[in-house]
């Protein structure tokens, strides 16, 4: 039997209640990533629609975006930029401050990472409420980036993160979807 995509990364995504909090499921891809079928499928789909795009980019957010983002890179001959918390990354950065459920954090990249115009897609493994995601495209278009897509494993509908991505006219594309928070 052919499973179809959702059944696949489903079965594959590990559920951890009360983490890191009471009341929060946790939903933890590392599962999913120590699962070549799985891994290999979801990297395929979030690749399918943007080959032969012209995508020059995948920017990748800290720290499990770097893992989607490194294969995906690979799989569309594009070059990686990892969009790091502050204070990580060597050379001359560009920030950006961004909302966090509880205050406000930091993100650079490399001044020198995106050029003007380039083609980029953001990857992370998971979008909530958006906030990490909207201060990496607001830092990829500060550095003149222009966003084709932001790409999730998982969407978490119910937290306003999608439709925050896609207020700023960001397309979003999403694998599967957890009910809740």
């Amino acid at each position: 039997m052919n499973s179809t995509l959702e059944q696949t990364l489903l079965s594959a995504i590990r559920t951890i209640p009360d983490y890191p909090k009471p009341g929060i499921l946790f939903r933890d891809i590392t599962t999913l990533l120590g699962n070549a079928r799985a891994f290999r499928r979801a990297v395929d789909e979030l690749v399918h629609p943007y080959s032969g795009t012209g995508v020059s980019k995948i920017a990748g957010i800290e720290a499990r975006g770097f893992i989607l983002g490194g294969a995906m890179a690979h799989q569309l001959s594009a070059g990686f930029v990892p969009i790091r918390k502050k204070g990580k990354l060597p050379h001359t950065t560009v920030r950006v401050a961004y909302s966090l459920e509880y205050g406000v954090d930091e993100m650079e990249m490399h001044t020198d990472a995106v050029q003007p115009g380039e083609k980029v897609i953001l990857v992370d493994d998971l979008i909530a409420t958006g906030g990490t995601a909207e201060g990496a495209v607001k830092l990829l278009r500060q550095m003149g980036a222009e966003i084709v897509a932001a790409c999730f494993v998982i969407d978490l509908p119910d937290l306003g993160g999608r439709k925050k991505l896609e207020a700023l006219g960001v397309n979003v594309r999403t694998l599967i979807a957890f009910e809740g928070h």
